[in-house]
């Protein structure tokens, strides 16, 4: 079973390595990551790097895609980039096709979310409803072949469910356990639906700042 995660510069890393814990600790999961260029790869804010091994051509029939968020998604779905093809090309070939937070707009430029449900970051929803997709606030959306996860953390829990559904809930409860993922926050503020709206805006307003208004034009 190869699950591979697809990268690109400027991604946000939980998105990706949540997933990738989960996978990596699971028997019988052959992990591979691959980018549109082999080299050193950041993140969205410049200071976690990975060195990619595998491109986009080498990894050509995964039983699974996972492709993370990140501000430069917009960019990169408008602008059509390699990971955009290489999930429509790749999804011919999948058991599944996921994404976490807006990697979902990956998805959507890439033509596989018309007129299905979809969860992204919910700052993200009215971007993933352009690509013809019925935005739910689900922390994880399953529409046949196509999963998706809200942001960043929710990673996580589709990961888990997918490890459930490929290998049965025991196996997914004991990848839980193993890496005690037990999440307990301070504060009840997770989604938009139980946060002050003070903070909503305060979010949403911080979360506008970082996308460069070129990315969305």
């Amino acid at each position: 079973m190869q699950i591979a995660i697809g990268l690109y510069p400027g991604l946000t890393m939980l998105d990706a390595i949540g997933p990738y814990q989960v996978f990596t600790n699971t028997p019988g999961v052959d992990v591979v990551v691959c980018a549109a260029e082999r080299g050193r790869l950041s993140d969205d804010n410049g200071l976690l790097h990975l060195d990619i091994e595998h491109t986009f051509d080498e990894v050509t029939s995964p039983d699974v895609t996972l492709v993370p968020g990140g501000f430069v998604t917009r960019r990169l779905a408008r602008d059509r980039d390699p990971i955009v093809g290489w999930l429509a090309d790749t999804h011919a070939r999948t058991t599944f096709t996921t994404s976490v937070c807006t990697g979902a707009l990956l998805l959507g430029a890439a033509g596989l979310l018309d007129g299905l449900d979809a969860t992204t970051h919910w700052c993200a929803y009215d971007e993933l409803a352009s690509y013809g997709a019925r935005p739910t606030e689900q922390r994880v959306v399953r529409q046949g072949k196509i999963w998706t996860a809200a942001g960043v953390s929710a990673g996580i829990d589709l990961a888990l469910t997918l490890v459930a559904e490929l290998f049965g809930p025991e196996m997914s409860q004991a990848v839980q356990l193993g890496i005690e993922y037990d999440p307990q926050p301070p504060f009840d503020s997770g989604s938009p639906s139980k946060a002050d709206p003070a903070i909503v805006e305060l979010v949403r307003a911080v979360s506008d700042a970082q996308v460069d208004p070129a990315d969305v034009a």
